[in-house]
């Protein structure tokens, strides 16, 4: 039993053509999908039928975090451990509240209240229109450059008020790996980001400063090179969209980053580099307080106040009234 990797996020956003403009035009997304609430989104090699889905709601916030299990039977595996750990977990019947894979089972982690969803069936992308299709038959489409134009999506990211717990957690219960974190004075847990395949992270956890509840920080997505950042930083500031922080460099994973927040408030991080993990006796990386303040940007830009504080809900309608 245990989880592949990291799929998808269900993001609710309050001005649903305004989002989709900001993802198809200039991140440079495709739409696999849409109906009158909902849009589906995927970067040019993303496999799956989708990693981002925008739904029309009052309020912006974070519907889901996915992830891909090893096999068909571990959903039901996991819903065992769940409940032998006192979490309440629900079904979603496959192509009716998500198109794109089979029944999932959801639940929120009991430490910070994240929404979760694990699936196993999924539809794998084809590319129907002659004019989209690659001639490499490694790619799902062809490559355009159209706006940033990220090869795939990369990651999820936290704000939580208590990190070592939620890692813990998810480490324990969900089996994802802990590769490198950052404390504080007094030994307190600053950030930590795990995996389950060979990234650097596929999700992450930082410690809310304002310590006022949890919250999603942002959703990754990944370009090739340095110079596809810097031109995606120019693509967005043209077309009118805040650039919160970067082009920067995160020592912890030695990456590049840039992020910017789309119309309905959700941050958005456009990165590239990073490590690569292939040990199967990995050990966490512990970054003490004396070289801390190199984990986060290593060339010296500063950090916003925004960055530890501003994040979208964790909690939407469908996670607060699950169905049986």
């Amino acid at each position: 039993m245990g989880i592949a990797h990291a799929g998808h996020a269900e993001l609710r956003v309050t001005d649903l053509e305004g989002s989709r403009k900001f993802f198809t035009e200039s991140l440079g997304l495709f739409v696999s999908a849409e109906t009158d609430t909902q849009v589906y989104l995927r970067a040019w090699q993303d496999f799956e039928h989708h990693t981002l889905v925008l739904t029309q709601a009052d309020e912006s916030g974070l519907e889901h975090i996915a992830w891909r299990v090893e096999a068909q039977e571990d959903l039901q595996a996991f819903e065992a451990l769940l409940k032998a750990e006192g979490v309440d977990t629900w079904w979603v019947e496959g192509g009716t509240a998500e198109l794109g894979h089979g029944d999932a089972l959801r639940f929120l982690s009991p430490v910070s209240g994240i929404p979760f969803e694990l699936y196993y069936e999924v539809e794998r992308y084809r590319e129907r229109d002659p004019a989209m299709q690659s001639q490499l038959a490694s790619h799902p489409q062809r490559y355009t450059g159209l706006g940033v134009a990220p090869r795939r999506f990369d990651h999820f990211n936290f704000l939580v008020d208590d990190v070592a717990a939620e890692q813990e957690w998810v480490s324990r219960v969900l089996g994802i790996r802990h590769n490198y974190y950052v404390v504080g004075e007094g030994d307190q847990r600053l950030g930590s980001w795990m995996a389950k395949t060979n990234l650097s992270h596929e999700v992450a956890f930082m410690r809310n400063r304002s310590q006022d509840g949890n919250r999603l920080h942002h959703v990754g997505y990944y370009v090739e090179s340095p110079d596809q950042l810097l031109r995606g930083a120019t693509i967005l500031m043209e077309a009118g969209y805040k650039i919160e922080w970067g082009p920067g460099a995160h020592g912890t994973s030695g990456a590049m980053f840039l992020y910017a927040f789309e119309p309905s408030g959700h941050r958005i991080e456009v990165w590239t580099g990073g490590f690569l993990i292939f040990a199967p006796d990995w050990e966490p990386i512990r970054w003490e307080p004396g070289i801390g303040h190199v984990a986060l940007e290593m060339w010296g830009s500063p950090m916003p106040e925004s960055y530890l504080t501003y994040g979208t809900s964790l909690t939407p309608a469908q996670v607060r009234q699950p169905t049986a």
